[in-house]
């Protein structure tokens, strides 16, 4: 009994762990504020900055546009992790 007792409890704990990274990701939609590709910062129209991550490639951002930012908190940062023009 405890050879199958203990391997199920591990994995339930494994699972329900993933589940909470999984519930931290989530999306925004808005109008960028302000943007500023040297701090790698976009600002959203409800006052939020979202981190840029390393690499990022700028498909054409500017004032005004309407994006959906991906997005997660870590620690008190939102971190994007993709940023797209909303149609």
């Amino acid at each position: 009994m405890r050879k199958i007792l203990f391997p199920t409890v591990i994995a339930a704990m494994m699972a329900s762990s993933m589940g909470a990274f999984a519930a931290t990701d989530t999306s925004t939609t808005g109008t960028i504020k302000a943007l500023d590709m040297k701090a790698m910062s976009v600002t959203l129209n409800n006052g939020i900055t979202y981190m840029l991550p390393k690499g990022f490639k700028d498909p054409g951002l500017r004032v005004g546009e309407k994006v959906v930012v991906g997005w997660k908190m870590v620690k008190k940062t939102y971190e994007a992790d993709t940023v797209k023009l909303a149609k």
